[in-house]
């Protein structure tokens, strides 16, 4: 039965599969453009440091309003 609260159902079920948690599977598959292939994105090196709040937000980071860039890209790497 599908859940209305996830964006990518297929993807959340992939993650549960793989042993991520019910929480950390629901956050990535409702980001924006999850599932989604390609590797377009530019590295969080050339983001700007409001791009990876906005990113760390979307994920669910907490403590990110303290956070200086490294230690954004850092979080957002090891989400």
């Amino acid at each position: 039965m599908p859940n209305p609260r996830i964006k990518n159902e297929e993807q959340y079920e992939a993650l549960r599969d793989k042993g991520y948690s019910k929480e950390k599977s629901a956050r990535i598959a409702n980001t924006p453009d999850s599932g989604k292939k390609g590797g377009k994105a530019k590295p969080y090196e050339q983001w700007t440091k409001e791009e990876l709040y906005e990113q760390a937000k979307n994920v669910g980071i907490s403590g990110r309003s303290k956070m200086k860039k490294k230690e954004l890209i850092t979080a957002l790497r090891n989400n």
